[in-house]
């Protein structure tokens, strides 16, 4: 699912992006699908999105992930759903001829990409005159989380590093619709949705176990001593009980 993605997605990431379907993370392309249409889901993972896009549509899930697309088409066989299928292909160069797609789509991967511009310049490429862009990405700086304390800015500050030197922007939702204008789309409307993606507390064991497996690992050796003392304020973080964590998602649309 993610291009230029810190690899350490553990199984419980794994689930949840198994877990999301259209119905909640894609209310608000819906109204842009018709039948007949081609419709391209870009970082499509396992595909439980893709599959409740648009039943009249054809559909094609793109992922870099041979793995997650394995999953995807399995998941398509048994569903019978026979007007959708899955590739393995990089967010900046599609297979597919210039202005031959009618829809693009796309859910949590621009803020794992290291070149967003890039890969909207390629949709942009790709999509036909007219054609139509849905994405909706990540801002960590408008995350709602109560309480938010010491430790719990510290682990997140950590979190945010890994992002950043696996080449994403944790705060991807602040710029993504001016990197739609810059790539040549127009008719841009932008707004944010709020959706509690995980629990509090299952938010604070994932920061640790990232955290965790940094700290271990040498390539994060200059960063270490940070990390680490991230990791000590995960595990505070951890301990101190329940709260309330809603993440921001920007959900954008545009025309080719």
């Amino acid at each position: 699912m993610l291009e230029g993605y810190a690899p350490g997605y553990g199984r419980d990431a794994v689930s949840m992006m198994s877990a999301r379907t259209a119905a909640e993370r894609a209310t608000f392309a819906q109204p842009l699908f018709r039948p007949g249409m081609w419709v391209v889901d870009l970082g499509c993972g396992p595909g439980s999105i893709t599959l409740g896009l648009a039943a009249e549509a054809r559909v094609t899930g793109v992922d870099r992930d041979a793995g997650q697309v394995a999953m995807a088409r399995d998941a398509a066989r048994r569903a019978g759903r026979s007007t959708v299928d899955f590739l393995v292909a990089s967010a900046y160069d599609l297979p597919f001829a210039d202005g031959s797609v009618d829809v693009a789509f796309s859910h949590a991967l621009f803020e794992h990409l290291a070149a967003p511009r890039d890969a909207l310049a390629e949709l942009h490429r790709v999509l036909r005159p007219g054609g139509r862009l849905a994405l909706s990405t990540s801002d960590w700086s408008k995350a709602r989380l109560r309480p938010k304390t010491a430790n719990v800015d510290a682990a997140l500050r950590g979190h945010y590093l890994l992002r950043r030197r696996a080449g994403g922007d944790p705060f991807a939702g602040r710029t993504i619709a001016d990197h739609c204008a810059s790539a040549g789309f127009t008719e841009i409307v932008s707004r944010a949705r709020y959706r509690e993606d995980m629990t509090y507390r299952g938010l604070a064991k994932y920061v640790e176990s990232r955290l965790g497996e940094a700290v271990a690992d040498p390539q994060f050796g200059r960063d270490r001593d940070q990390l680490a003392s991230a990791a000590r304020s995960a595990q505070t973080w951890v301990r101190s009980g329940d709260g309330d964590f809603s993440q921001c998602w920007v959900e954008v649309t545009a025309t080719r």
